[in-house]
């Protein structure tokens, strides 16, 4: 055989290849490459999905923790400035109640005071009274002279 014709024959085997190749091996090839390419993409849309999912849900937690901060913040500022009323109520309290404590004393000390008066009046009066019996060398008698006493009391 010549050459042109094992040449030809090549060229015909050849050509009987690639079109069987094209007809029976080539399209699964291709429905294959194609899949794992749709495959590739859907796993990159789902993971820029994700990746926007994940962005959303931590500015969502950002702004809730901004949230419970100025929550918190909030709530310390409120029972601080409820301590201080509770303080200054206390401090009120504490000075009414000394003024109430010291008028009483105040009253107090007015009322013993009167009655130390009262009770000095009466050992003047007695003192007086002994003085002139003495004076006068006899009794006198405190029912006969009560109004002498009384304006004598009245006097001292």
């Amino acid at each position: 055989m010549s050459i042109t014709a094992t040449l030809i024959i090549q060229i015909i085997v050849f050509l009987l290849l690639v079109a069987f190749t094209m007809k029976f091996v080539w399209p699964p090839i291709a429905n294959a490459l194609d899949e794992r390419a749709q495959k590739v993409a859907d796993g990159l849309a789902a993971a820029d999905k994700a990746k926007s999912e994940l962005a959303a849900a931590n500015q969502r937690v950002e702004q809730q923790l901004a949230e419970t901060r100025n929550e918190s913040t909030q709530r310390l500022a409120d029972a601080e400035r409820q301590a201080r009323a509770i303080i200054e109520e206390a401090k009120n309290r504490a000075t009414v109640e000394g003024s109430k404590i010291v008028a009483a004393a105040q009253a107090e000390a007015q009322q013993q005071s009167v009655q130390a008066r009262e009770a000095l009046r009466e050992q003047v009066a007695q003192l007086a009274v002994k003085g002139a019996e003495q004076i006068l060398r006899r009794e006198v008698n405190p029912s006969v002279h009560a109004e002498l006493l009384g304006r004598l009391k009245t006097e001292l």
